[in-house]
């Protein structure tokens, strides 16, 4: 299950490249953002290890980020890995103007390995798509505000 789309932010490349790549922000735009644990490899740069924890209802989810291309400001990629999903994610920034910045991604769910959320994403794939283009809007505004 594949998602793409893009956001036009009211930004420059290199700031919007900035505030992207410290997991400071993540808490501004990401809901349920707890923290981020490096745990290995250079930190922030491609074959990076961390662990990333959310608050997910009344439990706490940890994903496993490995990145897999970092060449900011213009290109972002990593792979996700949780007990019962794995997605990869892509991300590339596109100076529009001066002070415009385009941000085009790519999330693919390649691995759902339990009973309901695999069934939840054949028959509404768009709880997948939704918090991620919400998260996309609130990094738009957070951005902005800079």
């Amino acid at each position: 299950m594949k998602h793409k789309g893009f956001i036009d932010i009211n930004q420059t490349l290199d700031k919007v490249a900035e505030l992207f790549a410290d997991p400071s922000n993540l808490k501004e735009y990401q809901d349920g953002f707890i923290r981020k644990i490096h745990v290995s490899g250079d930190k922030g740069q491609t074959g990076a290890i961390s662990k990333m924890f959310y608050k997910h209802g009344k439990n706490e989810m940890e994903l496993t980020e490995t990145i897999t291309k970092n060449d900011l400001p213009h290109t972002f990629e990593a792979s996700y890995y949780h007990i019962h999903m794995d997605n990869t994610m892509k991300c590339n920034f596109t100076a529009l103007s001066d002070n415009q910045t385009r941000y085009e991604y790519e999330y693919e769910y390649t691995r759902i390995n339990w009973v309901i959320p695999r069934l939840m994403a054949i028959l509404f794939p768009g709880m997948y798509k939704k918090p991620a283009e919400k998260w996309l809007r609130q990094f738009k505004a957070f951005a902005e505000k800079q």
